[in-house]
């Protein structure tokens, strides 16, 4: 197990004082009854006819330096009311700001009295900022300003708070009219109103006020504890260089650091603005630690699903005997399935994050036994129904913040699988080809880095041939390669998955227009590859793949004979077992791509091929391969001495059956393939040998009768089978057919149809 886990828990369990100098997010808004003097009743959200009004009545805001008060539209452009001009009323407001004070005390770190003094109002119009400044006691005790933005439609105002070489970029824009916006922070942060771009903003500005004397409140400090978790970061960060396969079971380090939280949280409160107490400490820790050391942080929802076995605790007795029990009287027994997973990710700006469901491993976890004690969010019961017993499914759910070293993103994504990696790949090719096309630029190499990733990480396991005509992932892939002229991925890809055996026929078209960026000798010696390693489980996509080959390369012998010494037939050749349950049957299109691959590329070969196929009939059937493969052969192959032998055996087929003798049958009398000796089946025989019935009637019960079809069924004899169900027991009635010599007179159009193809 990684010590890292253990370590990084270790260490952020030392960060004993929660908050941080900032803090922001949003609360319920119950309609507030809002008066300016001079204005009267202010609608929310706020329109810009009654923001205009505001101004009118309002004062440019001031700015202080030093000692002096001073007005200068070049460092704050905003206009501000008075708090005795300014009336907020309703019986709900009072609530909504304790709330708003209490998330702020709790951001901030403050586990004593405060109160909140309402300082001014400000009206934003476009173009309205205010430069990086500083805030002054305003009053005795004042340690933190509090800023809480109402209803409004605007854009741009971001609010940027800096202290001790961080800096936060708070979004408040509030167009939700049962929301507000609110951000607290401590008052010796340097902050800025960055100019509004369009609308206008009404804020209500506080003082956040200390009841109690003593030691002065100062922003939460967490500088020692940053520097060890940053230089333990820095560690592992730089132990993780290589792409690694698999899970970190495998010996490695952890791809990923995922440290779960105290509090739970849902869906719409999941972000670093709105995370409680200790989380929003241990947050800020790792905020600051994470950059120092190149690592990424992110906050997600850790999924646990489980499902298995469950026993029935309830009692039998009290009359309850036969009721049907109830979710409480079952226990949950053993974990037969199980699952963890991230997702819901959240970036530190509140930016999209372009990142899907990622697996957890359990080596992952700090501490390693996070989910020891979890109890379940969701607990559903099945009681037994037939042959199954009862079962339980249940969920927890936690959310965690996720740390990975940035130049690993790639091999994290990667955990997620193909299904998020090449449609991400996809695109990054798509942005490179319309922008520079040019291989020297970072997006190549991000390209070019991920690419390596999927490739170090492409399952090899349990992968079957697709019967399906979609593109599959890897043709996806060596396109994307191939687009992007990436030689080195190129051969990687080809030698690590193609080669491997996840290969399909419908891959080829896309292989050789990848290896086509490769000098000829090197697509020859790739090929041969895929030839050698792959042709004896994937025989008919390796002779597809070397008829295409063919009529582009020039020497293509090596690749011919690797074909032609993996050809099906011989059972004294060791055939690899393979992931899916048995090899695909022969089929005349192997037949016709391995023959049109070997004439154009060596006529001994292709000679030594067809006396191969002639030794081996079970395996190459002259009805179901043979013919229907030379018919097309003899069209298309030039040459035909390596054919010949072929068309020479296909021709001697037909004749043989066409000189059978042809005519239907005479009488009543049929075949009779009969095996079964009960006297229904006895009586079955005498009716097929009796030249004169055409029809027999069998009347018995439903299992004699089902026996009797049956027997016809399975000896294929000339009968057509129906039930009169008139009277009791029903009848079974049995008619004589011609289809044999049907079938025989089908199959003799067919020969010579075949025969005049063949030139014969």
């Amino acid at each position: 197990m990684s010590t890292i886990t253990a370590n990084l828990a270790s260490l952020l369990a030392t960060v004993l004082r929660p908050g941080d100098f900032f803090t922001a997010g949003t609360a319920e808004l119950l309609a507030p009854s809002l008066q300016v003097d001079g204005v009267g009743p202010v609608a929310l959200p706020l329109l810009p006819v009654q923001a205009e009004r505001l101004i009118a009545v309002a004062e440019p805001a001031p700015y202080g330096r030093g000692q002096q008060t001073l007005v200068d539209p070049a460092v704050r452009r905003t206009w501000q009311i008075g708090p005795d001009r300014v009336h907020i009323q309703g019986r709900h407001w009072e609530r909504t700001l304790a709330t708003i004070v209490a998330r702020a005390a709790d951001g901030l770190g403050v586990n004593e009295p405060i109160d909140a003094e309402f300082y001014k109002l400000l009206v934003y119009d476009q173009g309205s900022f205010f430069v990086g400044h500083r805030d002054t006691e305003k009053a005795p005790g004042m340690f933190a300003t509090m800023v809480i933005v109402l209803p409004s439609i605007s854009s741009g105002g971001e609010l940027v708070v800096r202290h001790a070489g961080r800096e936060a970029r708070l979004d408040l824009r509030c167009e939700e009219p049962s929301e507000v916006a609110f951000a607290a922070f401590y008052a010796d942060c340097v902050h800025e109103v960055l100019p509004i771009i369009a609308g206008c903003r009404l804020t209500l500005v506080y003082n956040l006020l200390r009841r109690g004397r003593g030691r002065p409140l100062e922003p939460p400090s967490h500088e020692r504890e940053q520097a060890r978790i940053a230089a333990l970061l820095r560690k592992w960060g730089e132990g993780k260089t290589a792409p690694a396969r698999g899970s970190p079971s495998d010996g490695g380090t952890p791809e990923k650091l995922i440290y779960p939280l105290e509090h739970a949280y849902t869906q719409a409160e999941l972000g670093f603005r709105t995370l409680k107490g200790a989380d929003a400490a241990v947050a800020g820790v790792l905020a600051a630690a994470a950059p120092q050391a190149d690592c990424e942080l992110h906050l997600a929802l850790v999924t646990v699903e489980e499902s298995g076995s469950a026993e029935y605790s309830g009692d039998f007795g009290r009359g309850r005997r036969w009721s049907e029990p109830e979710e409480d009287e079952f226990e949950a027994g053993e974990v037969d399935d199980r699952s963890v997973s991230l997702s819901e990710w959240r970036t530190q700006d509140g930016s999209p994050s372009a990142l899907g469901v990622l697996p957890v491993h359990e080596e992952e976890l700090s501490p390693p036994d996070a989910f020891k004690d979890l109890d379940p969010d969701e607990e559903h019961f099945q009681e037994a129904t037939g042959n199954e017993g009862a079962s339980f499914e249940r969920t927890y759910r936690s959310a965690a913040l996720v740390l990975w070293p940035r130049h690993r993103t790639f091999a994290v994504l990667c955990q997620a699988g193909l299904s998020v990696t090449v449609p991400y790949l996809e695109d990054m090719v798509q942005r490179w080809a319309h922008s520079a096309n040019d291989r020297r630029t970072a997006l190549w190499q991000e390209a070019h880095d991920l690419a390596g990733h999927m490739i170090e990480q492409w399952p090899t396991h349990g992968w079957y041939p697709r019967q399906d005509t979609t593109l599959s992932d890897a043709a996806r892939m060596l396109a994307m390669l191939a687009q992007l002229h990436d030689t080195d991925r190129i051969e990687a890809f080809v030698t690590q998955v193609t080669a491997a055996g996840v290969y399909g026929k419908g891959d080829n078209e896309a292989i050789l227009a990848a290896l086509g960026r490769l000098p000829p000798s090197r697509q020859t010696a790739l090929l041969e590859l895929i030839v050698d390693k792959t042709a004896a489980t994937s025989f008919g996509a390796c002779a597809d793949l070397s008829a295409r080959a063919a009529g582009r390369l020039a020497d293509l012998r090596g690749v011919a004979t690797r074909l032609v010494e993996a050809m099906p037939g011989d059972p004294a050749r060791v055939v690899p077992e393979t992931p899916w349950p048995r090899r695909p049957a022969m089929e005349p299109g192997f037949v016709v791509d391995l023959l049109t691959a070997l004439v154009a590329t060596n006529r001994t070969l292709a000679e030594r091929a067809a006396s191969h196929i002639l030794a081996w009939p079970k395996t190459y059937d002259l009805d179901r391969v043979l013919v229907p493969a030379v018919r097309t052969l003899v069209q298309s192959v030039s040459g035909g001495s390596a054919t010949d032998p072929l068309r020479a055996a296909c021709l001697a087929h037909l004749r043989a059956r066409i000189a059978e003798p042809l005519a239907p049958p005479a009488d009543w009398r049929r075949t009779n393939a009969v095996s079964c000796n009960c006297q229904h089946c006895k009586d079955l025989s005498a009716y097929l040998a009796d030249p004169a019935q055409k029809v027999w009637i069998f009347r018995a019960a439903e299992q004699h009768r089902s026996h009797v079809e049956g027997t016809i069924r399975s000896s294929h004899v000339d009968l057509d089978t129906a039930t009169d169900r008139r009277g009791r027991p029903y009848s079974l009635v049995c008619t004589k057919n011609q289809a044999s010599y049907e079938r025989r007179a089908k199959q003799r159009t067919r020969d010579l149809d075949d025969l005049a193809r063949l030139g014969g």
